[in-house]
């Protein structure tokens, strides 16, 4: 990594996925290259969660966080809050997730998904890491479940992948959580959606790729990696009319306040 590089996060990724098989030291090589400094690796179901911890003991600034994602909620019996908690104590697990509500592929297990992500919001809490939220086509359901559970006790949040509607970012926002932004916001149909970013406040916008799905211009189509972060970064940057060295800098902090746990853990490497 060259010293005019930024200092980028890719906030959610998922290293341990068959695309990536015996890549993981080279793709990690490649995103440092890129100013990609830290990662957190997405655990999307309980069984997965000891190779999923693997990568992230093997790899300096590569953090992890677990959880069931919400189209596998219903392939088994429902993970327990105590379950959660329990490997939320290792130094290099950063967050509860992915959880939420997916009505687009699998509505019909929309109440044990709706279980699973109050069982998933508990766990936060406990633990004080921040959930980490999937969501598509579930606007009202999510923003009304969201803000039940906050009244019954906070919680801090990031919509992951963010593509839903203006009314789901709002009440999110309003709620104190963050917006992360994915190689979606750089697609060229994507205005609305980049529209919806720009009016959010700076200091509430994390970065992601989601690989090794949705690669950003010029690589869509092709598999995702942590080093694309870069080109979903300058997308964002223009949107907030700054420097990309800036926009960086504003996301990362943002990144370190939410992950907590990450930014303390990197500090004493």
């Amino acid at each position: 990594m060259t010293p005019d590089l930024p200092l980028l996060v890719d906030s959610h990724c998922h290293l341990d996925f068959p695309e990536f098989a015996g890549e993981v030291p080279a793709l990690i090589d490649r995103a440092r290259a890129a100013g990609v400094s830290r990662m957190v690796t997405i655990c999307t179901r309980l069984d997965a969660e000891p190779a999923v911890r693997a990568i992230a003991e093997a790899h300096r600034g590569v953090f992890y966080a677990v959880g069931v994602h919400p189209m596998r909620a219903a392939e088994g019996p429902l993970v327990s809050v105590d379950a959660l908690v329990a490997v939320a104590r290792h130094p290099r697990m950063v967050g509860i997730g992915e959880t939420g509500l997916d009505y687009h592929y699998t509505a019909e297990t929309a109440a044990v998904q709706q279980a699973s992500l109050r069982i998933h919001i508990e766990a936060a809490r406990r633990t004080g890491l921040p959930l980490i939220i999937h969501a598509r086509g579930a606007d009202d359901d999510m923003a009304r479940i969201l803000a039940e559970e906050h009244r019954a006790g906070a919680f801090a949040c990031v919509m992951h992948c963010f593509s839903s509607g203006a009314a789901l970012a709002r009440a999110a926002l309003d709620l104190g959580f963050y917006l992360s932004m994915s190689g979606i916001a750089a697609f060229p149909k994507s205005g609305d959606l980049r529209a919806i970013f720009a009016a959010a406040p700076l200091d509430r916008i994390l970065l992601e790729t989601d690989s090794p799905y949705l690669a950003p211009p010029p690589f869509r189509g092709r598999r995702n990696e942590p080093a694309y972060t870069r080109h979903t970064a300058e997308v964002g940057a223009a949107l907030f009319d700054l420097p990309l060295a800036a926009f960086a800098r504003a996301t990362t902090a943002n990144f370190d306040r939410l992950f907590a746990k990450a930014a303390v853990a990197a500090a004493a490497a």
